[in-house]
């Protein structure tokens, strides 16, 4: 939808008093004197409000309303008002070396309501404002074709869509603003949408899955093709940690196993003994052998 449009122009008149120059509203616009020099003092006012007070000779003065801080007074004698609203809209005054002249400054708005694209059917209402004159002048709206219109439109049609012009006439000229309207189409129903609507179950006990019915190339079980390859990917990089973690454990046993038997004293060896009788030695020979002792003597019995 549309906001509602604000087109605010200034228009330039050419009265007995001067003209001023074309601008949009919240953009800059320039009011010419009609002198390019002076050689007293420069002096503008809006209305009874003092706006700059420029002598040849000495300090500037400022008035203080809200459009001093937005004007400044170029090339000698032409005011600049700068982000111009509908309150700066009316008369101005230049008064130079005592010569005075009068520019009027007329703002114009023009919206609709409601806002935005108008619908098909419905009721909407064009605005147009006029600022800057003692009393609001008769305005007259002109549809997209030419003819008049009040700008109360009564069930919006498409032949309403198009630029309308507010017409309105001031001290013997005639203004125009445009406003653009703009009718929303009702909406039809896509080729998509018609294709649901011949799967959708007829009886009221039926249930129909449309997933189940056109299944999709790019689904696997309800997920992407792109999740599956994730998920692949991960259980991948988990088997890989494992059998490194599960390897680099074994290498850490055996390396500590290593190093436990270095640091073990060596054990003395066993040698094989033989359970063979030992061999009888050898008679020395040239040796005599030796009589065994007599018996020691037994002591007498007496009678």
């Amino acid at each position: 939808m549309k906001t509602i449009v604000w087109f605010g122009f200034v228009l330039g008149a050419l009265s007995a008093a001067g003209k001023v120059i074309l601008t949009n509203l919240g953009q800059k616009v320039t009011l010419e004197c009609g002198v390019d020099t002076f050689n007293d003092r420069l002096v503008w006012h809006r209305g009874d409000q003092l706006i700059h007070n420029i002598p040849k000779n000495g300090f500037p003065r400022k008035g203080t309303t809200d459009i001093v801080g937005r004007s400044t007074v170029k090339r000698h004698t032409k005011l600049e008002i700068s982000a111009v609203t509908k309150e700066d809209a009316g008369k101005f005054i230049c008064t130079a070396d005592g010569s005075r002249r009068e520019h009027i400054l007329l703002v114009v708005s023009v919206w609709a309501t409601p806002s935005g694209e108008l619908q098909l059917a419905s009721d909407a209402t064009l605005h147009c404002q006029v600022k800057g004159l003692d009393q609001d002048p008769s305005v007259q709206w002109k549809r997209p074709d030419g003819s008049p219109h009040s700008g109360s439109l009564k069930s919006v049609n498409r032949s309403d869509a198009g630029t309308w012009k507010c017409m309105f006439s001031h001290d013997g000229g005639t203004y125009d603003r445009s406003l653009t309207i703009k009718v929303q189409e009702p909406a039809t129903p896509s080729s998509s949408q018609s294709s649901n609507d011949v799967l959708k179950p007829t009886c009221p006990g039926c249930v129909t899955h449309q997933a189940s019915l056109t299944p999709s190339a790019d689904l696997l079980l309800g997920l992407s093709w792109w999740v599956w390859v994730a998920v692949g990917v991960g259980c991948l990089v988990v088997v890989l940690l494992m059998v490194f973690v599960i390897v680099l454990c074994k290498r850490i046993k055996r390396k500590k196993r290593m190093m436990k038997n270095g640091r073990q004293p060596l054990k003395s060896k066993k040698y094989c003994q033989c359970d063979c009788p030992a061999a009888a030695a050898k008679p020395q020979q040239g040796r005599r052998r030796e009589k065994p002792s007599a018996p020691p003597l037994q002591p007498l019995l007496k009678l």
